[in-house]
């Protein structure tokens, strides 16, 4: 016979009540100003970010674990990248907070002239070097658990969720994803931020083609499991503006304790930064002449931080 397990309406009210009046509210992690305020990225929740080959996702999360180091001094965080080492990793954020191109760095082309811009990025960066760090192979769940113990992770991001192993055996990759994100509910559940990379599967455009076109997105366009959206508390899909190249829409896919609102933001590829858009900045007709005149305004608004360089996804 199952023993029966549960709690009254009359206890739970009770205890929601002393909590309601006397309580704390819930812990979020900044990450940004302005629209990224909204964002909610703290312990106890999961929060998965997918988007297409390219689209910026591994920028957008590393910006926003650094930013939220600098926003919170005593926040530490835990990166796991399959793709990226450290020092790759560390180049963008360089680029990014010193306003020199990504490939001006990125094949050491440093001269004088970007000596004070490296030395106040620096400035920023190394405060925070003890309280970031960096999973090394293997990179299975197992040794992302140990490391976030060892180092005291508040915060940990996967990126990305499809090649981090569970423990145990699974018949096939969707068993094991599904494995991955119930370990990772039962991180949030004890006290930690779990931040989730997923990757996202082709869907069909208007005239029936293969491609990671921006409508056809949706919370099933995450690759491997439906796990994925039912165990996050929030999840997000990055699309690119397919009319203005330096735009993207943080799709808001699922929002389980608020409302979901799309986020706009500008891609600056070269910088490999983000800058959130005031509400209303962008409006469905925008075409290619307003994209042009952005672009234009932006690069005037950049002049005296940034120089030529190439295009980095």
């Amino acid at each position: 016979m199952t023993t029966a397990t549960y709690q009254t309406a009359a206890d739970a009210l009770a205890t929601w009540r002393d909590d309601l009046l006397t309580g704390k509210p819930p812990t979020f992690f900044p990450i940004g100003d302005g629209e990224l305020t909204r964002l909610e990225i703290g312990p106890g929740l999961v929060t998965l970010f997918g988007g297409a080959p390219g689209a910026g996702k591994t920028a957008f999360l590393m910006q926003a674990v650094v930013d939220a180091l600098r926003l919170t001094p005593t926040l530490r965080a835990l990166v796991c990248n399959i793709e990226m080492p450290a020092a790759v990793l560390l180049d963008r954020q360089l680029a990014r907070l010193s306003g020199i191109d990504l490939r001006t760095i990125r094949y050491r082309k440093l001269t004088a002239e970007h000596s004070d811009r490296i030395d106040r990025a620096l400035n920023t960066l190394e405060p925070l070097a003890d309280r970031l760090a960096f999973v090394r192979a293997p990179f299975n769940l197992s040794n992302v658990a140990a490391t976030a113990d060892a180092v005291g992770a508040d915060l940990v991001l996967l990126d990305y969720i499809q090649r981090i192993a569970p423990p145990g055996e699974h018949g096939d990759k969707r068993g094991s994803v599904d494995a991955t994100m119930n370990y990772l509910r039962q991180f949030a559940d004890a006290g930690t931020a779990v931040v989730v990379v997923s990757a996202v599967g082709r869907t069909k455009d208007n005239r029936g083609r293969s491609s990671y076109d921006g409508d056809g997105l949706n919370l099933a366009s995450f690759r491997e499991s439906s796990e994925l959206e039912f165990g996050a508390d929030d999840a997000f899909i990055l699309v690119p503006d397919p009319k203005a190249d330096d735009l993207v829409t943080l799709r808001h896919l699922k929002a389980r304790h608020s409302e979901a609102r799309d986020l706009e933001l500008r891609f600056d590829r070269r910088l490999q930064r983000f800058t959130p858009l005031a509400p209303g900045t962008r409006t469905a007709d925008d075409g290619k002449l307003q994209a042009a005149l952005r672009a234009a305004w932006g690069a005037t608004d950049a002049a005296d931080d940034d120089d030529d360089g190439g295009n980095f996804g």
